[in-house]
């Protein structure tokens, strides 16, 4: 870690009233920019999608749960993988949380995925997690929305991830969230989608590191995030990795 100027209470202060003048700035940029995600048009669902979930099939219009707005979070997790992708389980630690006030505030927050439920089952009650978590399997969800990338959609031509063109053209999941909105009627309207970092907003313990002496503290995104019930067993292999090794 770099060693940081020891310097009196009062230049401290000075610096840290420059460092709020700057914090107030992002503040009121990120105002602005929420302001114009609310006044972004919106696209109509046309397509109809079937999911699995934990209390039967049910569409689109149905995962709304009784409320007029819906976010999804595309979690990674394909077809027969035994454990989710640890960078979507990180973010999906904060879900639980958020949703004891979103439910009340007419937002629906769930988690949906490429692989069957029965595949997502097992880890889902591995990592404790409460919130409802649909297969979009046998659906094209994933590919329209931009997060899964099948031979099928190979096949068709260039993909696209975070609204640009993927310049390596290989199979795989990616991250992202869409957020619709349903009408009295009961049409549907995609209202919004983001890829990549934009999930850094949804991860609380970013917003703390982001505070300490030493940040984030990564040489590559989310290097040392584990799955939350893989942090002693990395412990211990670094504790004990020289006796291993040993008796290897």
């Amino acid at each position: 870690m770099e060693q940081h100027k020891i310097v009196s209470r009062e230049e401290w202060l000075a610096a840290r009233k420059a460092l709020l003048a700057r914090e107030k700035e992002l503040t009121h940029l990120a105002d602005e920019v929420a302001a114009a995600r609310l006044a972004m048009p919106w696209v109509k669902v046309e397509k109809s999608y079937v999911f699995d979930t934990l209390r039967g099939r049910k569409t689109l219009a149905e995962l709304f749960d009784g409320r007029s707005q819906l976010i999804v979070y595309h979690f990674m997790f394909a077809p027969g993988w035994t454990e989710g992708c640890p960078g979507c389980s990180f973010l999906a630690d904060h879900i639980d949380g958020a949703n004891l006030h979103l439910a009340h505030h007419d937002v629906t927050l769930m988690v949906v995925s490429r692989a069957p439920l029965a595949e997502i089952l097992p880890f889902r009650k591995r990592m404790g997690w409460r919130f409802d978590w649909a297969s979009s399997h046998d659906t094209d969800f994933n590919s329209d929305y931009g997060v899964s990338f099948t031979k099928e959609d190979l096949a068709k031509g260039p993909t696209f991830y975070n609204f640009e063109r993927r310049e390596k053209q290989e199979e795989g999941e990616a991250p992202g969230t869409s957020v619709f909105y349903k009408n009295e009627a009961g049409e549907v309207f995609h209202t919004y989608s983001s890829y990549a970092r934009g999930g850094d907003v949804m991860i609380g313990a970013y917003n703390w590191l982001d505070i300490a002496p030493k940040g984030r503290n990564e040489a590559e995104i989310m290097d040392w995030m584990r799955h939350h019930d893989r942090y002693e067993e990395r412990a211990a292999d670094h504790c004990c990795g020289g006796a291993k090794e040993a008796r290897g």
